[in-house]
């Protein structure tokens, strides 16, 4: 899954790269053309790919401010401030 984030990363790059020599070279439309394709792959298919692979396999109540999570934090820092003095 990487190498594909990583593969489509580059392609995007390019893309957009290309888009903005032809815009350079006067091509305006086809160097418009370019880049908002490589705009449309980096946020409809690049993106949610990442957000994909960097959230599987993690539990989303580790994240959330639960009441057992709120008591964990206020005890770590009690004991930072206990440490410190």
């Amino acid at each position: 899954m990487k190498y594909v984030i990583r593969i489509l990363f580059i392609a995007v790059v390019i893309l957009v790269s290309v888009g903005y020599y032809y815009k350079n070279t006067g091509d305006h439309l086809t160097g418009d053309k370019w880049v908002g394709i490589g705009i449309l792959v980096a946020s409809f298919i690049l993106m949610p790919l990442f957000i994909y692979h960097r959230w599987k396999d993690k539990k989303v109540k580790d994240y959330m401010l639960t009441e057992e999570n709120l008591q964990k934090m206020k005890d770590f820092t009690k004991e930072e401030k206990t440490d410190k003095n």
